[in-house]
C-alpha cells in the first residue's frame, strides 16, 4: 500500500469539494484537452466516450468529487477503483502513462480555479493523485500477473482472426474470434468484455465489446449491434471485417461477472444489445450449474432487432431450471405475444416482483442508461440490497457512479 496521506493534504482536498462541485466538469474537460495534445496519450482513450454530451467528462468529474469527499474513508470507493483498474487492463494503460494525467489534471485545476489554486492546494492534489495512482497500479499489476499465470493468458495486444461471422438479427452480428497464433485463449469470467484496437480512416480507436459465449479454451464470440450514429467501430465490423480479418485484442476484463459458485437464484436482465454478457452467463449456467435456478428476461424493440432467441431458449430447455421471458416495446405488425415474444411493453419491477423472488435472487443487468436507471433504482426502492444488484453499462454511466 502507498504511504498514507498527510492530515494537511486530507484537509485541503476536502476543502476543495465546493469548488469541485461547481467547476468539476470544466476541470476535467480542460484536463482531457491537455492530455489529447499528445497523440500517444490520445490514442489510449475510447473517444466514442468523449461524446454523448461529454459523458466521460462528467463521469470523471463525479469520480474526482467522490474521491475528494471520501478521501478520509476510501473504502467507500473500492468498487470504483476496481472498475477503473479493469478498464486500464483493457486499454493497456501502464504505469508510465500516469505522469501525463497528473500534469494535465494539476494544470487544469490551476487554469480553472485561478488564484484559488494555491501552491498548497496543488501540492495536496498532487499527493492525493499519486496516492490513488499507486493503489491503481498495484491492483493492475495484481490483475496482470493473475492473467499471465492462467492458461491462455497474455498481456497487451494479441492478434485474433475472425473465424466466423453470423447475422443474428437485422442489427446484430456475431463474430467468432480465434488466436492468430493458434494458441489457447484465457477462459473469461461470464460477463466480461474484450477491448479492441482498430484503425478507422487512418486513426487508431479503442472499442469494448462484451463476450457473448460461455468460457472455453478455444475462442471468444462478440455480438455487435450496428450503430448508424456511432463513431465507426460497429460499422467497420459489420461492413468491412470479414472471415479472416485480423483484430488486436487485450485480455478479458471487467468486474461485472457471474461468481464461480453462484448460491442464489439468478435473474439476468437485459435491454437491447445488453443481452451479450447475459448470454455468456446463461451459457455458463447451462454447462456448469445444472441445479441453479435462473431467469433470462430480455427487452427488445421487436423481432427485427431481437437476436439469438432460439439459442437462448434451447439452453433454457436443456437446463430445465431456466425461464425465458422477452418483452417487445414496439412490436411490428407481424409480432404476436405467445409467438414472437412473451410480453408487450417494458420490463418493470412490478413484473419482476410477481415472477421472481426479490428477496432471495441476485440481479444482473446490462442495457442502455434509461433501462439501468429505471431498474437499478426500482429494485433498490423495492428493497433489494445493493450488493445483490450488479450492472454493466455502455460507456460512462456518470449518474450511476455518482449515485
Amino acid at each position: 500500500m502507498p504511504r498514507p496521506l498527510t492530515p494537511q493534504t486530507i484537509e485541503l482536498v476536502k476543502q476543495s469539494v465546493p469548488a469541485l462541485a461547481v467547476h468539476g466538469a470544466e476541470i476535467t474537460k480542460r484536463m482531457y484537452a491537455k492530455l489529447f495534445e499528445d497523440d500517444h496519450i490520445k490514442s489510449l482513450f475510447n473517444h466514442a466516450n468523449q461524446g454523448e454530451g461529454g459523458s466521460q467528462v462528467h463521469a470523471l468529474a463525479a469520480a474526482i468529487l467522490g474521491y475528494a469527499r471520501n478521501i478520509d474513508n476510501l473504502s467507500v470507493l473500492a468498487p470504483v477503483v476496481e472498475r477503473i483498474a479493469h478498464k486500464h487492463i483493457g486499454y493497456h494503460i501502464l504505469p508510465e502513462h500516469y505522469p501525463f494525467v497528473a500534469r494535465a489534471l494539476l494544470a487544469a485545476i490551476s487554469d480553472v480555479l485561478g488564484e484559488a489554486a494555491t501552491p498548497q492546494l496543488l501540492e495536496a492534489w498532487g499527493e492525493a493523485y499519486w496516492f490513488l495512482a499507486d493503489i491503481l497500479t498495484e491492483r493492475e499489476q495484481e490483475l496482470r500477473q493473475a492473467i499471465e499465470n492462467k492458461s491462455g493468458g497474455w498481456t497487451g495486444w494479441r492478434k485474433f482472426v475472425i473465424s466466423d461471422k453470423v447475422p443474428e438479427s437485422d442489427v446484430v452480428t456475431s463474430f467468432v474470434l480465434r488466436p492468430a497464433d493458434g494458441g489457447r485463449v484465457l477462459r473469461h469470467r461470464p460477463g466480461q468484455y474484450l477491448t479492441f484496437r482498430l484503425v478507422l480512416d487512418g486513426h487508431e480507436v479503442k472499442r469494448n465489446y462484451s463476450i457473448s459465449c460461455g468460457p472455453n479454451d478455444e475462442y471468444y464470440r462478440i455480438s455487435v449491434k450496428r450503430e448508424e450514429d456511432g463513431q465507426g467501430g460497429s460499422r467497420y465490423l459489420h461492413d468491412d471485417a470479414e472471415i479472416g480479418t485480423i483484430l488486436e485484442v487485450t485480455p478479458p476484463a471487467g468486474d461485472f461477472f457471474l461468481p464461480d459458485e453462484p448460491s442464489r437464484p439468478v435473474v439476468l436482465l437485459s435491454g437491447g444489445v445488453g443481452f451479450t454478457p447475459m448470454l455468456s452467463m446463461l451459457e455458463a449456467i447451462g454447462s456448469d450449474y445444472p441445479e441453479l435456478e435462473a431467469h433470462f428476461v430480455h427487452g427488445a424493440l421487436n423481432s427485427s432487432t431481437h437476436a439469438m432467441d432460439r439459442h437462448v431458449r434451447s439452453i433454457a430447455s436443456a437446463h430445465g431450471r431456466v425461464s425465458v421471458t422477452t418483452f417487445y416495446s414496439a412490436p411490428s405488425v407481424s409480432d404476436a405475444v405467445g409467438l414472437s415474444h412473451d410480453q408487450d411493453g417494458y420490463i418493470t419491477v412490478d413484473w419482476l416482483s410477481q415472477k421472481t423472488s426479490l428477496q432471495t435472487s441476485e440481479f444482473y443487468l446490462c442495457g442502455p442508461k434509461p433501462f439501468l436507471r429505471s431498474l437499478v433504482s426500482g429494485l433498490t426502492r423495492a428493497g433489494v440490497p445493493s450488493d445483490r444488484i450488479h450492472y454493466e453499462f455502455f460507456g460512462p454511466a456518470d449518474e450511476l457512479i455518482a449515485a
